[in-house]
């Protein structure tokens, strides 16, 4: 099917989904991880094609991002099963009040519609993205990136048996066969089909549905995270998060891109810094790109003017010194994102200056800006991270993915 043909066919199918019972959608979501389990095989035939066609095209923590196997297909089956362990979000009363007149009103959670997804080669997005969706009352069209292709349509192919499984039509998930520039800019253009746009990938994707998107779009983020290590912090524990933050998994987005450190405790601890990212990693060495007084410090290569406001995605960290905890937010307020940032510090004042001012989806103290993450927060899976304000911030799970409408019970009122 076309892309066009695709969006009115979720967009038929739609309302039979929001009028669908809790006990019918989790029967649903549970017999999804089934099949892709039970379907591992051919799914990780699919993704040995993708690995082998992008393993000249892309770097080796991108080639990351893409790689399945057994471990991982049963990890995306398990975040399917704990979103049906979620409260329905659809037809919750958020908020209720009596008219004067006895009218009772109530604000009620209702599906968006349908749903579409723009991403890059990340397969696991396909089965989060789906779950969250059908949990939610929305029919899902996802649109992956070519890398990922293969993958992405093995796994919805096992999902929709899943779906048929139980009764409920296959076409409620659905991908898109076209990975050209073109399907992508069917779907920010497909008013009346599309009810949500939300794209997850580097930040050109993001910009382009943004800026050219005619349908409700989230902006999501592109991480420039921050991590701040304070004059009065534990530095044993800073190296701890630091490493966690940067070197367990940099192609993501909630990885840490840039380092602050208080100028005082800089020549103590930037030495030791080194020793843990460069000197002791005998893998994937962390290259540490300084500003003018930490290269006087410590190697590194001088960092250009536009490294501090650079997404790496890659084993290359950020570092700046900074007077305080003031101009650290300062910094960030420049540079950042608007995704994680953290403070590492055993001063309660610092701490709660640093919480207040940094304006982010999510602020630590004392932890790594990895935990940013629907599963991490309790939402079972996410469909994205917004960086926005508006609807949505941080990670997007089954509340975010629904509107609300008022329903309003009376016997007789007239006005």
């Amino acid at each position: 099917m076309t892309t066009m043909e695709l969006l009115r066919t979720a967009k038929a199918c739609a309302p039979c989904l929001a009028a669908a019972s809790t006990e019918v959608k989790n029967q649903a979501l549970l017999a999804m991880a089934d099949a892709l389990e039970a379907h591992t095989e051919s799914i990780l035939a699919a993704n040995a094609l993708d690995m082998e066609a992008a393993a000249e095209h892309i770097s080796s923590v991108m080639l990351d991002r893409l790689k399945l196997d057994s471990g991982r297909i049963k990890g995306m089956a398990e975040g399917i099963r704990q979103v049906a362990k979620l409260p329905d979000p659809v037809g919750r009363v958020r908020q209720s009040a009596e008219h004067p007149n006895g009218m009772v009103i109530d604000r009620v959670g209702v599906p968006m519609g349908v749903v579409a997804i723009i991403y890059e080669s990340r397969p696991n997005v396909t089965s989060d993205a789906a779950a969250l969706a059908l949990k939610s009352g929305n029919a899902c069209v996802l649109r992956g990136g070519k890398e990922a292709f293969r993958s992405a349509n093995a796994i919805v192919a096992a999902m929709q048996k899943g779906l048929a499984a139980v009764s409920l039509a296959p076409e409620l998930i659905q991908l898109v066969q076209d990975t050209s520039r073109a399907s992508a800019q069917e779907l920010m253009t497909a008013v009346g089909y599309v009810d949500l746009l939300i794209p997850r990938g580097g930040a050109g994707l993001i910009r382009a549905c943004t800026e050219n998107a005619k349908v409700p779009c989230i902006q999501t983020g592109t991480g420039i995270c921050h991590v701040y290590v304070d004059k009065d912090a534990d530095q044993e524990k800073a190296l701890k998060i630091i490493e966690n933050a940067k070197t367990s998994r940099p192609s993501v987005c909630n990885a840490e891109e840039v380092c602050l450190v208080h100028e005082d405790i800089a020549a103590e601890f930037l030495p030791k810094l080194h020793k843990l990212l460069v000197q002791d990693r005998q893998v994937n060495p962390v290259e540490l790109r300084l500003d003018a007084r930490a290269a006087a410090m410590i190697p590194g290569k001088a960092a250009s003017d536009t490294d501090f406001d650079t997404e790496f995605l890659d084993y290359i960290l950020a570092v700046a010194l900074v007077a305080d905890v003031k101009q650290a937010a300062a910094h960030i307020a420049k540079h950042s994102t608007g995704h994680s940032e953290a403070i590492i510090t055993e001063d309660q004042a610092a701490a709660d200056y640093f919480t207040r001012v940094v304006d982010s989806a999510a602020v630590y103290v004392n932890c790594s800006t990895r935990f940013t993450d629907g599963g991490e927060f309790g939402l079972g899976c996410e469909m994205g991270i917004s960086t926005q304000k508006l609807h949505a911030r941080g990670p997007m799970g089954l509340e975010e993915l629904c509107s609300y409408k008022y329903v309003v019970r009376g016997n007789g009122q007239i006005r």
